[in-house]
């Protein structure tokens, strides 16, 4: 198994502090509570960028 954790490279998304929102420097996440609350964008793009950064180690990794 791999992990990549994504550090800062979101950049400023990683700070925001105008809302509530899950996700940190090892990955993204959802604050959820009780179960009642959606993703945000942020979070959502924050879950995006993992992946995308991810499948980019992957390709550096698998290249001879």
């Amino acid at each position: 198994m791999l992990f990549v954790p994504i550090g800062y490279t979101f950049g400023a998304g990683m700070f925001k502090m105008d809302s509530i929102r899950g996700g940190s420097p090892y990955g993204a996440g959802v604050f959820a509570g009780d179960g009642s609350r959606e993703a945000t964008e942020t979070e959502l793009a924050l879950a995006e960028h993992q992946g995308n950064y991810m499948a980019t180690i992957v390709k550096r990794l698998a290249q001879p």
